[in-house]
């Protein structure tokens, strides 16, 4: 394989190296009230991009299977909102005795208690090939049923997601109906857009990051709450991996890369209000905020490097099944 072609076949990772590079070298510009607004840019128009390019590839019939996969819907909040909180947790009575900061324990207590997010895990999905309506419908059931629980205001949560999630999904629902035809015939590349708008979230999820004071902590620390923090997720994704690919778990390999992405992705979105709210008036909110605030670039970018291992083994086991349901040939005598 020639160089060009090599790059090529690599330029979603290169991609990722690229805004990462360039975040770094000016993170206002693409960070919260920066030139680009992401708040406007990325929060509303890229999710909405995002959720109407999904209505307008699925088929509907796939996006009805979808909400009828009752039990992948209970696997990702019982292990999203139960098992991943409470092994947080445990974790955490462990790194107590520890000279970690407790405030950023605490912040790391909080993590595990936030919903999926309504767009990075969608998105991975798709650029795998994986069950992208059964990730549509966890990421925003997640974010959607912890809300509305918590003290975050529930209005401000329905309205956004029904904005920017339910609205363009149904668009893209109804211009598909008009242009099939032109869509089977040309074949779009939904997947390379979906990947393009994931290089935005990148970048601005990174100036944002590199230009908050809020991480200004000493180095040790730091590198003992990222190491934790990919620890967890590259743990609690092979640990998804293993339940929903057991023999009796009954789910295809496209919903065990759905799984994957919505069991362990945490919303930034959500969980920042949500922090902002529960610890109210404490002057370590800032250390608190730390981890989240880690995480959340954390699993884009830790995901997006992933998508070509999982996406090779998805397809090698998508064909081994296949060959395993064809009919054997009769012997001859």
């Amino acid at each position: 394989m020639g160089l060009l072609e090599r790059l090529r076949k690599e330029w979603f990772i290169l991609g990722i190296v690229l805004v990462i590079a360039v975040a770094r070298l000016e993170p206002a510009f693409g960070g919260k009230g920066g030139p680009l607004k992401p708040e406007i840019t990325i929060t509303y128009i890229a999710v909405s991009a995002i959720f109407f390019n999904s209505g307008l590839s699925l088929k509907t019939e796939e996006l009805t299977n979808a909400l009828m996969h009752v039990k992948l819907h209970l696997f990702v909040q019982i292990f999203t909102l139960v098992f991943f909180p409470t092994a947080i947790w445990l974790f955490l009575q462990l790194l107590s005795i520890t000279p970690i900061n407790e405030w950023l324990l605490k912040g790391l207590q909080t993590v595990g208690c936030m919903p999926p997010p309504v767009s990075s895990a969608v998105i991975l999905t798709k650029a795998v090939g994986g069950n992208e309506a059964a990730a549509i419908f966890n990421s925003a059931f997640g974010s959607f049923l912890l809300g509305s629980s918590s003290s975050v205001p529930f209005t401000s949560i329905f309205s956004q997601l029904f904005m920017t999630v339910v609205v363009p999904l149904i668009i893209g629902q109804i211009v598909r109906r008009y242009i099939k035809d032109w869509l089977e015939r040309k074949k779009p590349p939904f997947g390379a857009i979906s990947s393009c708008v994931l290089l935005m979230i990148i970048y601005t999820t990174f100036c944002d990051t590199f230009a908050n004071p809020n991480i200004d902590l000493d180095k040790f620390s730091l590198i003992v709450i990222v190491f934790i923090i990919f620890s967890v997720q590259m743990s609690f994704m092979f640990l998804t991996f293993l339940f929903s690919t057991r023999n009796n778990s009954s789910f295809t390999p496209a919903d065990t890369v759905a799984i994957i992405f919505c069991s362990t992705h945490k919303s930034l979105t959500l969980g920042i209000p949500m922090l902002k709210i529960v610890f109210a008036g404490y002057e370590h909110l800032s250390l608190i905020s730390v981890p989240l605030l880690i995480y959340h670039p954390a699993q884009i970018l830790l995901g997006s490097l992933l998508v070509p291992t999982i996406k090779s083994w998805m397809v090698s086991r998508q064909k081994a099944l296949k060959l395993t349901r064809q009919p054997k040939a009769p012997m001859k005598v």
